[in-house]
Parts: structure tokens; C-alpha cells; sequence
């Protein structure tokens, strides 16, 4: 039995950073002492959602990897000995940025990064005028407590890169996420969305025999052009087990500091009762490369 103890912090983030973040760290010191080894944050967890308008001055946020950041979370991981998955608003070069997440290891050093390949640009999420797509691939990162198959929120709505992680050995997918509600939808459809959110992401647990975990922010975050009613997000962080089912699910208006115990080696055998991997037909799937079949 390989049990793994998850830490997932959902918060609400402000207008402080360092508020947001010394909140995180406090999490994390909670987590660690509880047994967590390792836990996972929101996407871009340090600020509040900017994404909601297209300011030029907002890339000032950005920073390098590695960075402030990094040796911030990377102090706190060896600090409390856990493997943290952050997620940052990178500055790779004068004019090119990533949404990326950042896999650090429990000496504190940098395990491995990866940057968001789909790019959202709807409204309140103008995500293609900050950041630009990843160009490192579908690739889990190796870590001391496990093979870890990361990705960032708009990439959970897609099977190709779930599919890519596990033929790779990840042995999580997981994905820091910041998504809510459009505040003119009716609650019916807010609460159809959220579901389909759901189950998308439980989906890929089946088809791979692998836990997921995703950890989305919660709370209302004002829209600084005053154009929109801003977004409160959703929060409902959860964790899944390899046949879908939930281990953990979290509160839709509440913070969530919370603790999940994961059985590893359970994948194992629920890839040994549903053998989707053996049965694929690969010889058969060359246009799933193409945009369109006429």
C-alpha cells in the first residue's frame, strides 16, 4: 500500500499579496503538521484574479522562475519537509509570459515546472492578452512522494493532455484552478457548469485509473473596470479516486484547509479490472492530431 496524505488549501484571495501569501504559508504550516506531504495550491494564488481586464501595467506582476517566489515556497518546503505544487505568473522575457505551475521538492529546490498549454480569452477571463502558451509539453514531473501529472485549470476540460500524463507513469493528475461563476447566468446554469467541471475532470481519473485532484479559489472578486459584476469563483476543490468516485469534496463559499488520504497503489488494480490502456486502438487515432475531420 502506497498512501500518500494530500494537503489542498482553497482560499479567497485580496488586493495583498503578501496577505495572501503569508495566509498560504500558514496553511501550509497547518497541512504539514497534521502529515500532509504534499499539498496543492490554487492557480495564481499570490494575487487576485487580473485577468479580468487587460491592463498592460499588470505584468508587473510577473517574475521569474526561479524567483521571490520560488524561494519563498521553496523555504517553507524544507522548512515543514513537503513537496508543494505553486502556481505563478512567470516572466520568461521582456514581453513573454506563462501561467505556469511550479513543482517544488522538500529540500526546497525546483522539481520541475509546467506551463499552461490552453489559453482561455472569454470574458472576464482575457487570459491571451497575459500569457503565452506552454511550449514544454504534457509531462509528469518526478517528485520524492510520486510521479505528478500537473496542469492548469482550462487544461482540465481536455482528455489529450490526462492521457498524455498517464502514458508518461504520472501517478496524480492535478490542477490548480480559478474558475466561477458569470454573475448574469441563472443559478440553474452556474450549477450545470460547475458539474459538468466535475465530472469532466472524474472522467479522466476513469479513462486512466488515476486520483485527481483539483484546487480551485473561492470567493467574489470585483471587477476593477466596474464592466462586469466580477466573478465569484466556486471553489468545490475535490479530490477523486481512480474510478471517479470522491474522496473529498469541498464547500462552494467556504475556505478549505484540508487533509486527503490517497492509495496509491489502488490505480493498480482498478487498471487491472477496466484495462483501458491495454485495449486502446493506437493504430487508429492519427487524426487526432488535426483541428477538424471534413
Amino acid at each position: 500500500m502506497r498512501k500518500l496524505q494530500i494537503g489542498l488549501l482553497q482560499q479567497h484571495n485580496t488586493s495583498s499579496i503578501e496577505d495572501n501569501m503569508q495566509r498560504l504559508a500558514q496553511g501550509i504550516a497547518t497541512l504539514a503538521a497534521q502529515g500532509a506531504q504534499l499539498i496543492i495550491l490554487q492557480e495564481l494564488h499570490n494575487s487576485l484574479y487580473f485577468c479580468q481586464t487587460e491592463q498592460v501595467n499588470l505584468f508587473d506582476l510577473a517574475e521569474p522562475i526561479p524567483g521571490p517566489s520560488t524561494q519563498f515556497f521553496g523555504t517553507l518546503a524544507q522548512k515543514h519537509q513537503v513537496v508543494i505544487v505553486t502556481s505563478l505568473f512567470e516572466r520568461r522575457a521582456p514581453g513573454l509570459y506563462h501561467n505556469t505551475a511550479v513543482v517544488i521538492e522538500r529540500d526546497g529546490t525546483i522539481a520541475g515546472k509546467y506551463r499552461k498549454m490552453h489559453i482561455p480569452d472569454d470574458p472576464a477571463y482575457y487570459e491571451k492578452f497575459y500569457f503565452t502558451p506552454g511550449d514544454l509539453g504534457f509531462h509528469p514531473i518526478q517528485t520524492s512522494v510520486g510521479c505528478l501529472g500537473v496542469m492548469v485549470c482550462w487544461d482540465q476540460w481536455y482528455p489529450e493532455g490526462a492521457r498524455l500524463m498517464a502514458l508518461q507513469g504520472a501517478e496524480l493528475l492535478i490542477y490548480p484552478t480559478a474558475i466561477g461563476y458569470e454573475s448574469s447566468d441563472a443559478p440553474e446554469e452556474q450549477q450545470r457548469q460547475r458539474e459538468a467541471w466535475t465530472t469532466v475532470q472524474r472522467g479522466h481519473a476513469v479513462a486512466n485509473g488515476l486520483p485527481v485532484i483539483a484546487v480551485n479559489r473561492v470567493g467574489h472578486e470585483p471587477d476593477p473596470s466596474g464592466q462586469t459584476q466580477g466573478i465569484t469563483f466556486w471553489g468545490s476543490s475535490f479530490v477523486a479516486g481512480p474510478q471517479g468516485e470522491f474522496l473529498f469534496r469541498a464547500s462552494s463559499e467556504e475556505e478549505a484547509c484540508t487533509l486527503v488520504e490517497v492509495d496509491l497503489a489502488h490505480s493498480e488494480q482498478v487498471r487491472r479490472w477496466w484495462p483501458f490502456l491495454r485495449d486502446r486502438r493506437i493504430e487508429e487515432y492519427g487524426a487526432i492530431t488535426k483541428r477538424f475531420i471534413d
